[in-house]
């Protein structure tokens, strides 16, 4: 899953003014007819729900709008271009990087179907010698060129929008219980790392009327926050699940040091992942090794304050209490809000609109 790219996004440049007289058949000295020229066409960034990866943006990192055709005689004003439509996957962050000051500010959060940015505004045409004619200037050789269009660096970021985020270690059978509880049909493998992108899978609970969608992050290791295995390049997805489902296999190793070791990734990752909502699941209570455990297990957790519910994801057993858990946890949980930007989405750059008048030679009193 490619969710982070660097890409230059170049408005189109607005079309030049230009010089021209009218040529007509018995009128010797016609006047400027010279058009302005046309707008060049501006980038739009567009978030779209079937859109999952960054991977256009990767291929190619240069977007640019066409520019406005310069004005024609007869006072006609050049065609403006049309706009640049970029879409994007919902749950996008939008960035613009600002090379002066060395910074990154945030100018958009694009959470809603369809919703629009205008990232970078197409430069004005330029106006022709018709504009400058007057009672003192009758034979005007002026015109301006067309404005430039914004420029922009941007970074893309997705992060995942989806109610409850599946963690643990490698192996723990995330991928196995987000496939029981939704429709989804998430690659299961009894190796590390069988996940190696997130999947999402959306959980209906007929009961409630309702439904969340689930993410099954890839699996975490002890070091994950400072960059080791797989689970930094993934843990910006946690950041938006309103609830985290934390499975542990006890076979892998002792329950309690799993749960303490992607709690320490979490804190460490940041104070605000940490402090979600989790509901702590023990895989495998199928396997009677597992089920003479549990009240030792429970006891163990109990010293956290932490309540743990037992399933077995391959035979379904306790997956609907589960569900139900989560439901209950849910409503009590308030949607989150868009990440705030530190810039207003109407930011731009500082590139200065082309303002210069230009002469078109010199007048020949011949021609007119």
């Amino acid at each position: 899953m490619i969710d982070y790219a660097r890409v230059k996004i170049k408005a189109g440049d607005g079309g030049d003014g230009v010089v021209h007289f009218r040529r007509e058949k018995y009128v010797p000295k016609g006047g400027p007819d010279g058009g302005d020229g046309g707008r060049g066409g501006s980038a739009y960034l567009v978030a779209n729900e079937n859109l999952t990866t960054l991977m256009d943006f990767r291929a190619k990192s240069v977007f640019k709008a066409k520019d406005g055709e310069k004005g024609e005689k007869n006072n006609r004003t050049g065609a403006s271009a049309s706009d640049l439509y970029l879409e994007v996957p919902i749950g996008t962050l939008v960035k613009v990087v600002d090379r002066v000051h060395k910074r990154e500010d945030l100018v958009a959060d694009l959470t809603d179907v369809d919703e629009k940015l205008l990232i970078a505004t197409g430069g004005a045409g330029g106006k022709g010698n018709f504009r400058f004619k007057s009672s003192t200037n009758q034979i005007p050789l002026q015109f301006t060129p067309g404005e430039k269009g914004e420029e922009k660096d941007l970074i893309l970021e997705i992060k995942l929008i989806a109610d409850v985020g599946l963690i643990g270690l490698p192996n723990a059978g995330k991928s196995t219980l987000l496939n029981s509880l939704t429709h989804a049909s998430a690659k299961v493998g009894n190796y590390p790392f069988t996940t190696i992108e997130p999947n999402l899978g959306v959980m209906d609970v007929s009961s409630l009327g309702v439904s969340y969608a689930l993410a099954d992050l890839p699996g975490l290791i002890e070091g994950a926050a400072s960059g080791k295995g797989l689970g930094d390049e993934f843990l910006r997805h946690v950041e938006r699940t309103r609830l985290l489902v934390h499975m542990i296999d006890p076979f892998l190793a002792d329950a309690v040091k799993s749960y303490k070791a992607i709690r320490k990734e979490l804190e460490a990752y940041s104070k605000e992942l940490s402090e979600k909502k989790e509901i702590v699941v023990i895989n495998k209570i199928d396997l009677s090794e597992v089920k003479d455990e549990i009240p030792e297990i429970k006891k163990d957790f109990k010293k956290f304050k932490v309540d743990v519910l037992f399933v077995s994801a391959a035979t379904g057993e306790g997956i609907e209490a589960l569900k139900k858990k989560i439901s209950e946890v849910m409503q009590t949980i308030p949607k989150p809000e868009k990440y705030k930007a530190s810039l207003s989405k109407t930011y731009t750059l500082a590139t200065l609109p082309n303002k210069r008048m230009v002469f078109k030679g010199k007048p020949n009193r011949m021609d007119f």
